[in-house]
């Protein structure tokens, strides 16, 4: 992929559907591939898009078109992101993409730890699609789609009014006392576009209010 002309860097994932059993074909779905890129601009991923054989899979699929906004901790593959690029509204749709290197030894912790935590953000009314990939031996990400920043916010610090809302707080507490990864960073984009459908749905990215 380092030949194609405008992308920066893209990582490709088995998907993996957030609080199935850990050994399941439904956990990790080797047959959907799960990709996130970074391109230098919308022109290149258009000709990507069509005249790539990758490209041309990929476009028959869903993908949703994101301007970069903040990162936290960081990780090489992107190390060119600044830590902020953009301004937003709490209201306003985002997208929170994370990306880790998991150590391996730490593995069965972070199930332990991390499942309670795919559930509280799959089953959360704030947002409206929340998925995760992998691809061996350590690469992980998770991908949400959240209806407004402070909904996502709210579920961070353990403020919604959900079941169990401290999960993702008490997760994160456990990262810092012996970290689960060798590298990881959370990004949050702007969603731009939407294309194609998901599982025969649309409209997953909500409009802007």
């Amino acid at each position: 992929m380092a030949t194609v002309a405008g992308l920066d860097h893209l990582e490709c994932l088995s998907l993996m559907r957030l609080g199935a059993p850990v050994v399941s074909p439904d956990r990790l779905q080797l047959r959907r591939l799960a990709v996130f890129a970074q391109w230098q601009d919308e022109p290149t991923l258009e000709r990507f898009l069509t005249h790539d054989p990758l490209g041309r899979s990929l476009a028959t699929g869903w993908h949703v078109r994101l301007e970069f906004l903040r990162r936290w901790s960081s990780i090489a593959a992107f190390a060119g992101l600044p830590t902020r690029a953009g301004a937003w509204r709490q209201e306003d749709p985002v997208v929170a993409v994370t990306l880790a290197r998991m150590r391996v030894p730490e593995v069965p912790r972070f199930l332990h730890h991390g499942r309670p935590v795919e559930r509280l953000v799959r089953d959360h009314p704030g947002a409206t699609l929340a998925v995760a990939g992998f691809r061996p031996p350590n690469t992980i990400s998770t991908f949400t789609v959240w209806h407004s920043t402070r909904q996502m916010l709210d579920m961070v610090h353990g403020r919604s009014n959900v079941a169990e809302p401290m999960r993702h707080a008490a997760a994160m507490r456990e990262r810092e006392r012996r970290d689960f990864h060798h590298e990881f960073a959370t990004f949050r984009f702007r969603p731009l576009s939407e294309h194609g459908s998901w599982e025969g749905r649309t409209g997953l990215v909500p409009s802007t209010h």
